[in-house]
């Protein structure tokens, strides 16, 4: 058991009521009353050490407004307070290891999850990028089947207008020649010479 302690800074601040340890007599703080036994149940250090408290406050305790919420007490009278254990019980060691390990597991798989999540984003970004370069080729391909079917339609549709061209050019002259030949009235023989 330790020496009485009167520094505040590290009075645990969460606790609760325990039985005293077989051994172990009561003692009286500085108020002259029996303390009072209690363990800390804060996530620190001191988790399920047993100690004394001046069973004493420095005022009432508060009333409580509701049956769920519960004021916080007030300070005790004289500060006094004498811890009863010097190491922490194993299941308290048990406790702070398995919550290690329950906090390093949790941390561990959210990393795992944020690593599978930036990389199923790379790999979604990676599919869209291909897609899109992908689209991008076919659309590429498909003007220039477009271009190449054009310039060929616009040679097809030239060559058919030069073809009907020269055709026309063929019956105007023949035309003319012909009407040359009536108007210059070559008689000789039964039809006109531009028609044997």
């Amino acid at each position: 058991m330790s020496l009485p302690c009167s520094d505040q800074s590290i009075r645990p601040r969460k606790m609760q009521s325990a039985s005293l340890p077989r051994g172990v007599e009561a003692v009286r703080c500085w108020c002259g009353d029996v303390c009072k036994v209690k363990e800390v149940t804060d996530f620190s250090d001191w988790l399920g050490m047993k100690f004394f408290m001046c069973a004493n406050y420095e005022s009432d305790s508060p009333e409580s407004i509701s049956a769920y919420v519960r004021p916080p007490s007030p300070p005790p009278l004289c500060m006094y307070y004498r811890w009863i254990d010097t190491e922490m019980p194993d299941w308290a060691v048990t406790e702070i290891r398995e919550r290690g390990r329950r906090a390093w597991a949790s941390l561990d798989l959210e990393e795992r999850r944020e690593k599978a999540e930036a990389e199923e984003k790379a790999e979604e970004k990676k599919e869209w990028e291909d897609y899109c370069v992908e689209q991008r080729a076919f659309l590429d391909e498909m003007k220039r089947k477009n271009q190449e079917e054009k310039l060929r339609l616009e040679e097809v549709y030239r060559q058919r207008e030069q073809a009907r061209e020269a055709e026309r050019e063929r019956k105007r002259e023949r035309a003319r020649a012909a009407k040359a030949a009536e108007e210059a009235g070559d008689g000789k023989g039964k039809y006109p010479r531009w028609t044997q």
